[in-house]
């Protein structure tokens, strides 16, 4: 009998631990309980292989062998790599010209969906479907688009009398078809814009109106600074979107030609997979994460110049 008082007795007390916790305790308990599945999918899936990666950059590891270490070698390896600087001033120069393009082009579309036109609802809708297709679709597609014999692109500058150039097979116009090709995906941005325009007071543009400032006037002094903490967050997702630019250049030119696409990731692909340096590609992919963050971080600290939030309006930060 004293046996089986001190089991039920032990069984007793988890019950009785958990009926004396407190309701936040509980409240706690349940939460880390439903986060439980994102936290393993974190730890599992992005800081296992993120920790694993940055010990593999400073290894020698080409994958059929275990990985020796080999301290900064990889990262030296850069500074005589000319495929790696090649390969980032390429996505320098794609990022310096397709990121203010998409920002202005996104801006003006959402600044004429804002007016009040009839079925703007649809407009809407038009612009913003092609950001939801998948990057291999468009590059297919638009692989057909700037076909040099028969793309529909040649076809549209013939009917002008212009000579189509091989957008994907000449060096010169490669990089500039993928700018033209960028444009495509800018409703995302269209939406953001829109969102912040909607949310400009009618009454500053009243007041600006009756103190004469024309149409012009409004938008630089009154729609810019009203929106300008969506302008942040765009310019920061697009410079990090396009650091990140692999898929249309693996499904369409390869990298080619003569390497005028070689973007950063392609080149860090090509290192893992085909050619199997998975320790230097490992490097390439931290030396991209801090790339990445300074940007980011300049952007963030240059923000206090010309970012103005709602109770700031007319100076900085």
């Amino acid at each position: 009998m004293a046996g089986v008082e001190a089991k039920l007795s032990t069984s007793i007390m988890p019950r009785q631990r958990l009926l004396r916790l407190t309701n936040r305790q509980r409240e706690s308990l349940m939460g880390y309980l439903f986060l439980s599945p994102w936290l393993l999918g974190f730890v599992i899936f992005l800081a296992g292989p993120m920790i694993a990666s940055l010990y593999l950059s400073f290894t020698q590891y080409k994958v059929i062998q275990a990985p020796s270490w080999i301290g900064f070698a990889n990262y030296q390896r850069m500074f005589t790599d000319e495929l790696f600087y090649h390969s980032l001033r390429v996505t320098v120069v794609y990022t310096a010209i397709s990121v203010p393009l998409g920002i202005a082009a996104a801006l003006g579309v959402a600044v004429l969906l804002n007016q009040k036109i009839i079925a703007s609802g649809l407009f809407r809708t038009i612009f913003y479907l092609p950001s939801i297709i998948s990057g291999v679709a468009v590059a297919i597609v638009f692989a057909w688009i700037f076909n040099f014999r028969f793309g529909i692109l040649n076809y549209l500058l013939s009917l002008v009398g212009i000579l189509g150039p091989n957008w994907l097979g000449s060096p010169r116009w490669a990089l500039w078809a993928f700018v033209l090709m960028s444009l495509w995906g800018i409703g995302d941005n269209v939406v953001i814009f829109l969102t912040a325009l909607q949310g400009v007071p009618q009454s500053l543009y009243e007041a600006a109106e009756i103190d004469g400032a024309g149409s012009w006037q409004r938008f630089w002094k009154i729609t810019l600074p009203m929106i300008s903490p969506a302008l942040l967050f765009v310019f920061i997702m697009g410079v990090i979107g396009t650091f990140q630019t692999f898929t249309q250049s693996y499904i369409m030119t390869g990298g080619g030609p003569a390497n005028a696409t070689l973007f950063y990731l392609l080149y860090l692909y090509k290192n893992a997979f085909n050619w199997f340096e998975m320790g230097y590609a490992s490097a390439l992919a931290w030396v991209l994460f801090l790339i990445i963050m300074v940007c980011t971080l300049i952007l963030l600290r240059s923000s206090t110049l010309w970012v103005h939030y709602e109770g700031s309006f007319g100076r900085g930060r």
